[in-house]
């Protein structure tokens, strides 16, 4: 893979973790009614154990803006249609 394809992963990746970030003190704040500090604890915590799943959800999420998956019966079809 060339490093463009992680700079633009590594964008994805800002983008899924501040919609999490905001979401977390949502839930942090108004429903469970924790005070700021506890929230972002939260926030941190959540954090920690989301990077690796968030990691790869922006990798899978940036591929399949650019390279389109065919499963192998389309390309069994499309070899067998005459050009």
């Amino acid at each position: 893979m060339e490093p463009s394809f992680y700079f633009g992963a590594m964008y994805v990746n800002y983008a899924i973790a501040v919609a999490l970030f905001v979401a977390i003190f949502i839930i942090a704040k108004v429903l469970i009614g924790l005070s700021i500090l506890q929230s972002f604890i939260a926030i941190i915590i959540v954090s920690l154990i989301l990077t690796p799943v968030s990691l790869r959800l922006s990798r899978i999420i940036w591929i399949n803006i650019f390279v389109s998956y065919k499963k192998k019966k389309e390309l069994k079809s499309l070899e067998k249609e005459p050009a």
